[in-house]
């Protein structure tokens, strides 16, 4: 967030210069109020750009073996441009590449979910699969994994057989 901020700043500082620049070169024939609009432009220019490309920029930076599962879009009424297209304010992903099971329990999966939401610390939550019908348990709801590979939880949540979290966990080699 800091770095966004001082990104900004420079964003509208260099605006101006380019400006008064600008009316230096043409004799100071541009109006006074042409220096802190273009600042203020380029600022919110630079808010905008920084809005819409967290998504893309943080993804890139997941280990290899994290996939997104789904995203939330945002909108806003003091974001006017978001209700045409919206931007991805927050995000789970799961770690396919860390994936556990045991081999007396083939169908079910352990691995970690990642939330990540724009300006907060990212939360991972252990999640176990149940490939073979199709459910998932975890996160907030205890669950234990026992020396036999059962899974004991108190809450499972019936998913799609589609769910990307659930095909990215169990379509893999686990």
């Amino acid at each position: 967030m800091f770095f966004e901020l001082v990104a900004t700043l420079v964003a509208g500082v260099g605006a101006a210069g380019v400006v008064m620049l600008l009316n230096r070169t043409t004799g100071g024939r541009l109006p006074r109020w042409a220096m802190p609009v273009g600042a203020g432009l380029a600022m919110i220019a630079m808010a905008i750009w920084n809005e819409y490309t967290w998504f893309d920029r943080t993804v890139a930076t997941l280990p290899e073996g994290v996939e997104v599962t789904s995203t939330v879009e945002s909108r806003s009424f003091y974001r006017p441009w978001t209700y045409a297209v919206p931007f991805v304010q927050r995000f789970a992903a799961v770690d396919a590449a860390a994936v556990r099971r045991h081999p007396a329990a083939p169908d079910m999966r352990v691995t970690s979910t990642v939330l990540m939401s724009r300006w907060s610390q990212p939360v991972q939550l252990p999640v176990v699969y149940d490939c073979a019908a199709n459910r998932r348990a975890g996160g907030d709801v205890p669950f234990d994994l026992g020396a036999d590979g059962t899974v004991t939880a108190t809450n499972w949540q019936d998913v799609a057989p589609d769910d990307p979290a659930l095909r990215a966990v169990c379509d893999g080699d686990g």
